[in-house]
């Protein structure tokens, strides 16, 4: 759906801010009625480009301060199924994204802890014991800026 309009960027726009937002309060700001302002956030929706709506939650507020981002070659390459390593990280509860990338590293995990010595832990016993890692860099995040996309 390449075909989106002023209001449909306003209305994406919004909702990435906050996308508890009703259809009647986004059809009050933007001057539309609330059935056309639902008719389009329904059709965004159809179209994939509303995926869903997600709730962030406040790491540091529920005991983990620090949040490290890894690259990870994988060892052994060819040997190891990536399905096999996806699944294995995936299943790691302070694993919170897993990317494929293409570059120096074959993936991208953002990894929460409750202090370092506790990223420590994870990433001696959870993983580097996944089935093909290899070398791994790690990245603490110091601080972090929402965005609000390509829209905003």
């Amino acid at each position: 759906m390449s075909d989106l309009d002023d209001l449909d960027r306003k209305l994406l726009t919004a909702l990435a801010h906050d996308a508890r937002q009703s259809a009647g309060a986004l059809a009050r700001r933007f001057g539309v009625s609330q059935p056309a302002a639902w008719r389009r956030i329904k059709r965004l929706q159809e179209a994939g480009i509303l995926a869903g709506r997600r709730l962030m939650l406040d790491a540091d507020k529920l005991g983990y301060g620090v949040t490290v981002f890894l690259g990870i070659k994988l060892a052994t390459k060819g040997r190891v199924s990536l399905d096999d390593f996806e699944r294995a990280v995936s299943a790691i509860p302070e694993v919170q994204t897993v990317e494929h990338v293409l570059g120096l590293y074959d993936y991208r995990l953002r990894v929460v802890a409750r202090d370092l010595p506790d990223f420590e832990r994870i990433l001696r016993r959870r993983i580097m014991t996944l089935p093909g890692a290899g070398e791994v860099e790690a990245n603490v995040l110091l601080s972090e800026e929402r965005r609000p996309g390509p829209l905003g």
